[in-house]
């Protein structure tokens, strides 16, 4: 309840209509602060059915405020379908800043945050699960994903065996509540750890990237080597021996102005 913005609440409550994933637990929110308009459902079941009318209520006057249950609309949440559709009809869509269970897990998490790939929630199995792990397995930066409670513990035991054991992740469960907890560790630490004892909540998990290593001294001077008959300048080769290939600044200098 804590994390609504006083602009969130004035939108809400002057909307002709809010959408929300489950009016019966918006209305709990709509309810806490006394805000009395009318809560339509919109859900992955009747999206298709519901925006055509959504977006011709737009289009005679109205304004609609779309909710989810918790969290941010459209990041693994319905929504999409109607943002679109009001864009190509011409329709201003206004985004309100609130609550997001990625962005809260990635700042609190302790992991790089500069870069990194939201995945949502994984498929369950297939060749499309097996496609995004291997996608996390290649990331050189963070990857961040939504998880069922119950299948923590067997995901980053797949991610180990695929070869992750080794890399730091977090756990976040109920971030922003009452019981918000912030579980770290190896993905293989972590992952015994959840086999044993099922997280609970809403979860966020957290992998940190493969990190690569520098080639060697003398592959290093054969790639600058390549570059000055390239006619490179000296600058340049340097900062594309530390940015490309892992050189340390001082290593990457020396190389880039040896003749």
């Amino acid at each position: 309840m804590g994390d609504m913005s006083f602009r969130a609440v004035e939108i809400l409550s002057s909307a002709a209509l809010v959408v929300a994933e489950d009016t019966r637990h918006s209305r709990r929110l709509l309810d806490h602060y006394q805000i009395e308009t009318r809560c339509s459902a919109y859900h992955e079941h009747n999206e298709a059915r519901e925006t055509p009318r959504l977006v011709k209520k737009l289009l005679d006057g109205d304004s609609i405020a779309l909710i989810t249950d918790a969290g941010t609309p459209l990041l693994s949440d319905p929504g999409a379908r109607l943002v679109n559709a009001a864009i190509e009809a011409g329709i201003d869509v206004i985004p309100v800043p609130g609550a997001s269970a990625l962005l809260a897990a990635l700042v609190a998490s302790g992991m790089a945050g500069d870069q990194f790939t939201f995945f949502g929630f994984l498929p369950r199995k297939g060749k499309d699960r097996l496609r995004a792990l291997s996608d996390i397995m290649k990331l050189e930066h963070t990857a961040v994903i939504y998880e069922s409670p119950l299948r923590v513990g067997d995901t980053l035991q797949e991610l180990a065996e695929a070869g992750a054991a080794a890399r730091q992740a977090v756990v976040a469960r109920e971030l922003t509540k009452k019981f918000e907890e912030f579980a770290r560790g190896s993905v293989a630490e972590l992952a015994s750890r959840f086999a044993e004892r099922p997280a609970r909540g809403e979860v966020v998990i957290l992998i940190a990237g493969v990190e690569l290593k520098a080639p060697d001294r003398a592959t290093l001077e054969s790639i600058a080597q390549e570059m000055q008959r390239e006619g490179i300048p000296p600058r340049e080769i340097a900062e594309k021996l530390a940015r490309d290939h892992g050189a340390s600044r001082n290593i990457a200098y020396q190389l880039a102005h040896r003749e």
